[in-house]
């Protein structure tokens, strides 16, 4: 089926569920999605061979993440998502908000750090490669939330309420390059806040809870915007295909309602991973902190004690 235009073509017969599940693969999403999870398995696969683990619970979301872009843009969910802005609403919020928490659940910059190999000394290989890139100005300022906030809420209202999604939409390649837009707008907003891997930007865990709900509301006013409108909006789906049987307000109204629901759920994701990588940060410590004090006979405690012994001697 082909997804150039519009859509407006596009003789689809009305919405269910069942029907947009149905098999209707993007090649390029395909591929993406097929690379994906044949590199990180790669990754997994070498470390295991060399007697190294891997949490079994990273894999699992990666695999998920990747399947979720799946999902959304190799069924038939991308044919009705041309036409239908729920629909397309429901692409979106999963692209940009699901699928990238569960693949940074996955630390996939930690996996292909461990399972490359290094270059050797004076050479750059791979791993050397993504060290540099890691470390740059490039990645220091476009995962700093001065950039990444504005970026987030600048992908619903500097989108949705301008001409560029109607020639976003008009063309297969804007289509493909909006949702990747979608991903990796997702990826460095949330990178920073909850992301397992390494990163140039990552302050205390109170800081990244003030992140995360300085983004949040944003969703939910687009949300509304939408379901408070007396009128379709985008140009695109003002006039929905007859065989659809739908209203485009009403359609409207309801991606209004998606978005407003999505700017909830993954909040709640993020946080409890947040509350457990904090809980689980606190424990590492205090087992730091235990490990030190066998090591040195407790010299702190030792010294305090004597400390108030000295106090006590000279108030005798």
């Amino acid at each position: 089926m082909d997804h150039s235009g519009h859509g407006m073509t596009m003789d689809l017969p009305p919405f269910t569920l069942g029907r947009g599940l149905e098999w209707s693969a993007d090649p390029f999403f395909l591929v993406a999605c097929l690379v994906g999870l044949g590199l990180y398995g790669w990754g997994v696969v070498r470390l295991v061979r060399r007697g190294d683990k891997w949490p079994v619970g990273r894999t699992v979301a990666f695999v998920i993440g990747v399947l979720t872009i799946a999902l959304m843009m190799c069924t038939r969910l991308n044919d009705y998502g041309m036409v239908m802005f729920s629909v397309h609403m429901v692409q979106h919020m999963v692209i940009s908000m699901v699928s990238p928490i569960l693949v940074l659940l996955g630390a996939p910059i930690t996996l292909a750090l461990r399972a490359l190999p290094t270059a050797g000394r004076g050479r750059k290989g791979p791993r050397e490669l993504l060290l540099m890139f890691l470390r740059s100005r490039y990645m220091r300022i476009v995962t700093h939330p001065a950039f990444t906030i504005p970026l987030f809420i600048a992908s619903l209202y500097g989108l949705y309420f301008t001409p560029l999604f109607d020639t976003l939409m008009g063309s297969k390649p804007g289509h493909i390059a909006m949702m990747v837009h979608f991903f990796a707008v997702g990826l460095v907003f949330f990178w920073p806040i909850m992301g397992v891997d390494p990163g140039p930007h990552r302050p205390g865990y109170l800081m990244r809870m003030l992140e995360l709900f300085a983004g949040m509301p944003f969703h939910a006013f687009f949300g509304i915007a939408l379901m408070m409108a007396s009128e379709p909006m985008v140009e695109t789906f003002k006039n929905p295909p007859a065989s659809l049987g739908i209203d485009a307000l009403s359609d409207q109204n309801a991606a209004g309602g998606i978005a407003w629901a999505f700017s909830e759920i993954p909040s709640v994701l993020v946080l409890v991973a947040l509350l457990f990588q904090w809980y689980a940060s606190d424990q590492r410590q205090a087992r730091r902190t235990d490990r030190a004090a066998d090591r040195d006979g407790d010299k702190e405690l030792e010294a305090y004690n004597a400390y108030l012994a000295s106090l006590n001697t000279q108030g005798r």
